[in-house]
């Protein structure tokens, strides 16, 4: 298993977490997490872009000159496509971007993206960004700076953790997340991911295993 340090609010180290292999050491598929990706990107376009076809565009009933005599191109309506305000030629028109990727699939390719970032060392855990209830943005982004100075940093909290994404969701650098919507996506164009125990205990469904820290195992040693 992979094991990465729990970090305090003050820097320290506070014991350490245990990440399951078949989560953060699973093999990463490239060629599936693009697919999951790009079908995570299509689902979110809209799909309602729409341009009027001639036959769509108000007015052009009447012909705009006669047919012979006049020197110039024959027209039979001024809402063809190369007169201007005429309809557009093979426009856009509203469809679905939908593609079909099951579960199994996009579970698989969170897996294969975790995998990678834990493989490099770019997992953090967190007990906390703040102490207490009252959002603090300035101690937040010192607690996480201490972690890292990455430029793009996925924030994974749990749902009920109020206080710490009021803390955090003005930062830029910063894309917040609860734990229940981590998604292959998000991680990939992220440099840093960093949990907080409570979202990771979320995220994994069980409770996670946490180690003492080496201080605490020195004592117990000698007592």
């Amino acid at each position: 298993m992979t094991t990465v340090d729990i970090k305090t609010v003050d820097g320290a180290t506070n014991g350490s977490v245990e990440l399951p292999d078949d989560i953060f050491d699973a093999q990463a598929s490239i060629p599936l997490m693009h697919q999951v990706v790009v079908a995570q990107l299509a689902a979110a376009r809209q799909g309602t872009h729409k341009a009027k076809s001639r036959g769509e565009v108000a007015g052009g009933g009447k012909k705009p000159y006669k047919q012979k005599g006049t020197g110039r191109a024959r027209q039979g309506s001024i809402r063809a496509p190369q007169f201007t305000g005429g309809g557009v030629v093979h426009g856009p028109v509203p469809r679905d971007y939908t593609q079909r990727v099951n579960k199994k699939m996009k579970a698989a390719a969170l897996r294969g993206a975790l995998s990678d970032r834990a493989r490099d060392g770019r997992i953090h855990v967190v007990e906390t960004f703040i102490e207490g209830e009252t959002p603090k943005t300035k101690e937040a982004l010192k607690v996480l700076r201490g972690i890292t100075e990455a430029r793009r940093v996925l924030v994974v909290l749990a749902r009920d953790d109020e206080a710490n994404w009021l803390s955090l969701r003005n930062e830029q650098s910063v894309h917040l997340l609860v734990a229940d919507q981590l998604n292959t996506h998000d991680v990939l164009v992220s440099d840093q991911v960093v949990f907080t125990t409570s979202a990771l205990n979320e995220f994994l469904g069980v409770p996670a295993e946490f180690g003492a820290d080496s201080a605490d195992a020195d004592s117990n040693e000698e007592g």
